[in-house]
């Protein structure tokens, strides 16, 4: 049964026109129209699933489908029958796919619509897909491909966005609302920007990965053993999903008649509750930036395109931020851009605004036909765009240009002509995936809501530092030294370098005895926010596990002391954390920077002034035993993780023994180690964001002030030789060790085995090579140990960070395998992998290490982020700041053998020089195997932890003398 909607879809004033929002019993969304007067009925139906769901090794899957719906059903078994029957009733039908819908729709004389709407139902409801019509149509799509392979409208959009490497933009970025594992790659497949219709009358819109071609729906489907058909059967029934589907239908008759049709027609649409896929965030990573790409067409003419990536315009659409730039930027009237630009005989035509959009990305754009003069003065029409663009943002935003533009918006919706029936249901059918009911007419072309802040918003965002130029002109004939592969389009691209010159990495700006202070202004981010970390070097909180269980006790005292008040704070957009560290504790707070300062010097005060309250102190104690006590019931390969890192890092101490201490501390405890805590200390502060250095240097003095420069002072500088350093247990070199222990919780079935191999210090071409493996070997490992001899849910290949110490681990959890068994397997499939990276390809090598750097590349997404990635280097001491950009380059200057090298030295079974430990940790179906386990030939066992560790050499610790360091 249709559930009838209430909501008022907001129409023009002399619409005359009925409209009817209902949904139907399995979750169809629908619309109805009535127009007494029409001579023509239309209905389009609109899917939430477009080219971005295609599947791995299947591009050009959802377009095809589109294709073949229209050949048969169930019900209408004859091939073509029912183009055939549109086409007899004075009517015609069409199809386009885009990123994140596929649209159908047709248009018939009144007295065949009742009839085609029926055969158009059976698209949705019962289609057949017979194998021999599957075949015929992927040559009539792969025919479709060529015909326009010498298009120039076709050949731009394909070079463009594959020069810009967009196919594997959202790599690594995670999605939304699909079924694929974000580790998988999966969804950097689907990436394509642009849409596509079916027939040639209609405007290209799409690059060839979206389209398809014979190559990628029959072809390499077939090298893989798939079947193109089953694939699209599956692809039907997995996303053609009613609750996905909106559907428009524009008739003469009433609209209780038409609810009637569309209910015994569509109400047969399977649901099955599928969400719709959205990709996550802008596909441009850096390198996609701030380039410019020549490129040669088949046509004589010079076109120049400048676009920028930008929020959609769909989250702010009664604001209009592109609408109103796009007016400006595009104007043509006396003073503007093209009037200049026209006077100087340099450009024929000028049009400006948002393009290629979808929820989560969208471009502006500024396309100039060049003359040939203009085409001998880009830069200068370059610069002369950037000029208008500052003007733009020097000169704020005007309501009054905003009310004129909203006012003819307003004028010519309410005083449209009607446009035909088929057109008008696509438009609308469109708009209802994205827009509220009462929009579903209007969409985005009503601006109202004057909104200086989003405008500005965006137009921050038009900045030479985000800008990607294409420039078209046959006089670069015989000067490109790239070809794009589909098209055979040549083309040439370049590095261009911003204008505005920003400060890039934190810069040591204030050191004292008390204190260093590193600071990051906001470059990237232009948001009113901060980020602020203390780190507390005590060296007394680290002596011993009593000392760490009090500085633990400690932190989550005074985070319970701080709750009252900064709950406000909270609310109010600003947030911190006080967490115990090896050496100390740390303070981090994050959020809007007003008032930020304000809440670090209340934490501060409550830190000099701590005091122990018994009735508090009774609840953390009890807090935190339990949070010791559920160690033992951790999963066996996170027990695994903790013994490895209690066996690599020197100055740990087991929670063993911090749990026994437990019950015996007191108030009087904490009371008298907190001074003692304090009394020698250090701070390293990391001050980031919205915040000018003169403002961070009082910060700092402040804190020093509180703590340090009382007549009773409560902290005292540490001496030269208390300052922390954090040290890594060197492996002896041709090794093998093993640490066997049986699970903490005896009740556990499964079992786990830690395999680690340690490569050696920070050092960027050592750590692409490691990288560049692990990339390579991530997945093969999981294929074989987990998909193909299923030792276990939890199989992962990673690397391992210890204070800038860096190596490899395998990480497997087993209910079938003993831990002895699964190192048995692990040796085999390196043996295995062996034969993979020997036969490695250069085009195989140059595709990983371009992965790899595609990742590298990819810019912070907020302050928090990239305020993380700096800290890292703080904390580890390593410094390198601009590590990202080094180990690119050592990436792009790495060679096949020098992979393999690596491999032979480091990573190969029997290697001369290769360590390895292994953390074997035995559930209760592997207590025999765990009583059993004795030293083997080539592994030495390590029975007790702190006795092997004081048995063996460490590593320089790249952290020492903080308030000493210099850039």
């Amino acid at each position: 049964m249709a559930v009838k909607d209430d909501v008022e879809i907001f129409k023009a004033r002399i619409d005359k026109r009925d409209y009817r929002r209902v949904v139907l019993s399995n979750s169809l969304q629908v619309l109805l129209i009535s127009d007494p007067v029409t001579d023509k009925c239309a209905a389009s139906m609109n899917v939430g699933v477009g080219y971005f769901s295609d599947p791995a090794g299947l591009e050009g899957l959802a377009h095809f489908l589109e294709h073949m719906l229209f050949y048969a059903s169930e019900k209408y078994p004859v091939e073509d029958s029912y183009s055939k029957y549109i086409s007899e009733h004075g009517g015609s039908t069409n199809a386009f796919t885009s990123s994140e819908h596929t649209n159908y729709y047709f248009e018939v004389n009144t007295d065949g619509f009742e009839e085609a709407l029926d055969r158009f139902a059976q698209f949705f409801t019962k289609p057949l897909m017979s194998p021999d019509a599957t075949m015929r149509e992927i040559k009539a799509v792969d025919s479709e491909n060529k015909k326009n392979l010498l298009s120039d409208a076709w050949r731009m959009n394909q070079s463009g966005h594959r020069m810009l490497h967009c196919i594997s933009a959202f790599l690594n970025s995670g999605c939304s609302g699909c079924n694929c594992s974000q580790n998988s790659g999966h969804c950097g497949s689907r990436v394509r920007l642009f849409a596509k219709p079916i027939f040639p009358s209609e405007q290209p819109q799409f690059s060839l990965g979206v389209w398809g071609n014979w190559d990628t729906l029959e072809v390499k489907p077939k090298a893989r053993g798939l079947d193109t058909r089953e694939e699209l059967l599956k692809f039907y029934d997995e996303n053609y999903s009613a609750n996905l589907m909106h559907l428009v239908v524009y008739t003469n008759e009433s609209l209780d008649k038409i609810q009637n049709l569309v209910e015994e027609k569509f109400q047969d649409i399977i649901n099955t509750n599928k969400s719709c896929f959205h990709p996550c965030g802008q596909p441009c990573k850096s390198e996609h930036l701030q380039i410019v790409v020549r490129t040669v067409p088949i046509k004589q003419g010079h076109k120049l395109r400048i676009t920028w990536p930008v929020t959609p315009e769909i989250h702010h659409y009664t604001e209009g931020p592109s609408r109103y730039l796009g007016h400006l930027i595009g104007h043509e009237g006396e003073g503007s851009l093209y009037y200049i630009l026209k006077k100087l005989g340099w450009a024929t035509s000028l049009s400006a605004g948002e393009s290629d959009w979808s929820l989560d990305f969208a471009f502006f754009s500024v396309v100039i036909d060049l003359t040939d003069s203009g085409h001998e003065h880009v830069e200068d029409i370059i610069g002369l765009l950037f000029k208008y663009i500052e003007l733009l943002q020097h000169s704020g935003v005007c309501e009054w240009i905003f009310k004129e533009l909203s006012a003819i918006c307003e004028t010519k919706f309410h005083y449209q002509d009607k446009i035909p029936p088929n057109d008008y249901v696509v438009d609308i059918a469109s708009n209802m995936q994205f827009y509220p009911v009462k929009d579903w007419l209007t969409g985005s072309s009503l601006p109202f809501k004057f909104s200086p802040n989003v405008i500005h918003m965006v137009l921050g965002q038009l900045s030479p530092d985000n800008v990607r130029i294409f420039w078209v002109s046959k006089n670069f004939e015989g000067h490109t030294d790239k070809v794009e592969p589909w098209y055979g389009t040549g083309y040439s691209l370049e590095k261009i370098t911003g204008s505005v010159i920003q400060v890039k990495f934190p810069v040591l700006l204030r050191r004292s005895t008390y204190s260093a202070l590193w600071y990051k202004p906001d470059t990237l981010f232009s948001t009113p926010k901060a980020y602020v970390k203390i780190d507390f070097n005590c060296p007394y909180a680290g002596s011993s596990p009593e000392a760490e269980v009090l500085v633990h006790i400690f932190t989550q005292l005074l985070m319970d002391y701080l709750n009252d008040y900064a709950y406000y704070a909270q609310v109010a957009g600003l947030y911190y954390s006080i967490t115990h560290t090896d050496g100390g504790f740390q303070v981090t707070l994050l959020g809007y920077n007003h008032k930020l300062r304000i809440l670090l010097e209340t934490i501060v005060e409550k830190i000099a002034t701590f005091e122990v309250k018994t009735d508090r102190f009774s609840v953390i104690k009890e807090m935190v035993t339990k949070e010791y006590q559920n160690m033992k019931y951790q999963q066996p390969y996170q027990q695994a993780m903790y013994y490895c890192s209690l066996i690599l890092q020197d100055h740990t101490w087991p929670w063993i023994e911090q749990l026994d201490l437990l019950p015996a501390l007191q108030v009087e405890d904490v009371a008298k180690f907190v001074p003692l805590m304090l009394s020698r200390t250090f701070l390293e502060f990391y001050i980031a964001g919205n915040i000018e250095s003169h403002e961070a240097e009082s910060m700092v003095k402040h804190v020093e002030n509180v703590l340090f420069n009382y007549s009773t002072p409560l902290c005292k500088p540490l001496f030269s030789s208390q300052h922390l350093v954090n040290r890594v247990v060197k492996l002896k070199s041709g090794m093998n060790y093993f640490y066997p222990s049986e699970c903490l919780n005896p009740e556990n079935e499964n079992s786990a085995l830690l395999h680690y191999i340690q490569v050696g210090r920070d050092d960027f071409k050592l750590n692409v090579k490691l990288q560049l493996f692990a990339l390579v070997a991530k997945q093969p490992t999981f294929h074989q140990l987990r998909s193909v001899e299923q030792l276990g849910y939890i199989t992962v290949l990673l690397q391992r960070n210890d204070c800038g110490i860096r190596g490899l681990q395998f990480i497997i959890q087993s209910t079938e395998k003993s831990p002895g068994n699964i190192e048995q397997r692990v040796e085999a499939f390196l043996k295995m992998f062996e034969t993979k990276i020997y036969e490695m390809t250069i085009d195989e090598f140059k595709s990983n290490v371009n992965a790899l750097i595609d990742v590298k590349l990819e810019k912070h997404k907020n302050l928090r982020e990239e305020s993380s990635f700096f800290w890292r280097e703080i904390n580890d001491g390593t410094l390198r700041f601009d590590r990202r950009e080094h180990e690119v380059e050592a990436l792009r200057q790495l060679t096949l053998q020098e992979l393999i090298d690596f491999f032979n030295e480091y990573v190969k079974v029997g290697a001369a020089r290769k360590k390895t430990l292994s953390v074997r940790v035995h559930g209760n179906r592997h207590s025999s195997e765990y009583k059993a386990e004795v030293s083997e030939p080539n592994f030495a066992r390590i029975d007790n932890i702190f006795t092997f560790r004081r048995s063996q050499s460490l590593y320089g610790s790249f952290k020492g003398l903080s308030g000493q360091m210099k850039l």
